[in-house]
């Protein structure tokens, strides 16, 4: 079983917005992020630990700005916090291994898909194509990313 930690050596690897965004809690601005339009079969693994978070087969287009998911691809790999910040009341979402905040959960998603919709900054994660997943150590979650067309 792989074990999963907030690894210093990546988080020293980060770019000023990647650690503002996963270890100060920030934003990347919405419509700017890596993966907003990523349209390719894989996972989403926290930047800092690895940990895997969310598979293609999950991600949508909501419109508002910023990756969405219908849900974690590891459930137990993403923790949910209450957040006041900005004079609102949000759940925060954050990697349980590596602490990175991830975004929020709201509950505006697709009905027909669970109804939730987790808006993750890109600068938290990083992209594993469906090809590289079992050279990475990902090949358990193959069967949940969509099959190359």
């Amino acid at each position: 079983m792989t074990r999963y930690t907030k690894d210093p050596d990546a988080i020293a690897a980060l770019s000023p917005e990647e650690f503002y965004v996963t270890q100060q809690s920030g934003t990347e601005r919405p419509g700017t992020g890596k993966y907003l339009d990523n349209k390719e079969p894989g996972i989403y693994v926290d930047i800092v630990s690895g940990e895997p978070l969310f598979a293609s087969s999950d991600k949508y287009e909501s419109g508002c700005g910023w990756p969405s998911f219908t849900k974690p691809i590891e459930p137990a790999h993403v923790e949910e916090f209450s957040d006041r910040s900005h004079g609102m009341i949000r759940t925060e979402v954050r990697s349980k291994h590596g602490d990175s905040h991830l975004g929020h959960v709201f509950p505006d998603g697709p009905i027909d898909r669970g109804g939730l919709r987790y808006c993750i900054n890109s600068a938290s994660l990083r992209f594993i194509h469906r090809d590289e997943m079992e050279a990475e150590g990902y090949g358990d979650y193959l069967n949940q990313v969509e099959d190359i067309a």
